[in-house]
């Protein structure tokens, strides 16, 4: 796998591929987050101070792990000197055997996930651990997600994990009789993380197909512990939206609209996964949000051309999902439907609506898109004040530039 490098750049790669799997298996070893981390950062710095000089071990990951461990019971040790609880601590670390649970690290992350997504934390607090500790954002990565200030979000996940030890909260996979109910929150959370790699929140980067990949890694894992019809809905909606990768930017990095993008380039293998799991969503009659949002994918992923999309049979989604799950967003999502089936100006309508209940006026994509419609029918002064609405709002580098594109073309 890492064949040619240096040893040093071998631990860079191994921190990129390995470092939350490693941490994961550290908080169950261990049992405290703080104390992992630290035990993660000096196992990475014994590589790399042993590996150009000894060679790069078989099993870097587990490797780490057991390093890690070790530095931990180390640090332990220097401080039972003076506390008498750490002292025993240290010992229990020492004597208990660990090294056939080091097989365990691919279930680990899940385990972190259903801690992070605990009950006994706030809804706040659940998404931004499991985004700080899993997936290794940064507070500020986090903090605009959020739209919070970083101080906010560090405060956060401190309290987070004081209430972790506190309420000894313990690491394991809920019973599949606690399952269900905890599964609410952990399928919004891994949906969050998806999001975030699919359409990150800022910056210059569009997709982090990495965080994508590992939401959808944890929603497979999780659908092998519960054949939930919902979590067949997220784990299709993530495919279906995956399978376009690929499409979704031009060559100079720039935004491609859906119904711009080279069908050419979608995975169809993907495609035909997720729509199987959006079948047997649906016919299990269990209809939730990610099933009726993966259903609606699912009609444009099986359109042979945008101009061949069925918006009947989209809108005829919508109404439903509008029904069990009504939101401003759903709302918006509607109105483009309308407007895709019954012209712009009964979109634009919808849209004026939303904006005249005083909902999402600082969402950019509903600037964005009643831009789009006022172009359509020939308002161009509109569209014009729309665009540069949106482009206010925006803050992800690529939708920048789409939004600046369409306005210097109404300006040309």
């Amino acid at each position: 796998m890492y064949l040619g490098q240096s040893a040093t750049a071998v631990v860079e790669a191994v921190y990129r591929a390995e470092s939350r799997r490693v941490l994961a298996t550290l908080i169950r070893l261990l049992g405290d987050f703080d104390r992992a981390e630290e035990a993660l950062h000096d196992a990475f710095a014994a590589a790399l101070q042993q590996w150009p000089r000894d060679g790069v071990p078989g099993n870097p990951r587990a490797w780490l792990v057991s390093a890690g461990r070790f530095k931990a019971i180390d640090a332990l040790r220097r401080r039972a000197r003076f506390d008498a609880s750490v002292r025993l601590l240290a010992q229990q670390l020492e004597t208990e055997v660990h090294e056939a649970e080091l097989d365990e690290v691919e279930d680990d992350r899940l385990r972190l996930i259903f801690i992070c997504c605990h009950p006994a934390l706030t809804s706040d607090a659940q998404v931004a651990l499991t985004l700080r500790e899993v997936c290794d954002l940064t507070t500020e990565e986090i903090a605009r997600a959020f739209l919070a200030a970083p101080s906010t979000i560090a405060q956060r996940i401190v309290r987070a994990k004081q209430k972790i030890r506190e309420a000894r909260i313990p690491y394991r996979v809920p019973t599949r009789e606690e399952l269900p109910e905890r599964l609410d929150n952990v399928l919004r959370v891994i949906y969050l993380v998806f999001n975030e790699g699919y359409t990150a929140s800022s910056g210059s980067e569009l997709i982090r197909a990495d965080l994508s990949a590992e939401a959808i890694r944890l929603g497979r894992l999780l659908l092998e512990l519960l054949p939930d019809p919902e979590l067949m809905g997220l784990l299709a909606l993530m495919l279906l939206h995956d399978s376009r990768r690929a499409a979704r930017l031009d060559e100079t990095g720039g935004l491609v609209r859906l119904d711009e993008q080279d069908r050419q380039l979608w995975d169809r293998t993907q495609i035909a996964e997720g729509v199987a799991l959006v079948q047997k969503a649906l016919a299990s009659r269990r209809i939730g949000p990610y099933s009726l949002q993966a259903a609606i994918v699912a009609v444009h992923a099986e359109a042979p051309s945008a101009a061949e999309t069925n918006w009947t049979e989209i809108l005829g989604l919508y109404d439903v999902l509008l029904r069990i799950s009504p939101s401003p967003v759903v709302e918006l999502n509607r109105a483009v439907a309308v407007a895709m089936r019954e012209g712009a100006q009964a979109g634009l309508r919808l849209i004026d609506d939303l904006l005249a209940r005083g909902l999402l006026h600082d969402y950019h994509l509903l600037h964005a898109a009643r831009a789009d419609l006022c172009r359509r029918l020939g308002l161009l002064e509109q569209a014009r004040d729309a665009y540069r609405r949106a482009l206010r709002l925006a803050q992800l580098e690529p939708e920048r530039r789409f939004l600046q594109q369409r306005l210097d073309e109404l300006d040309g």
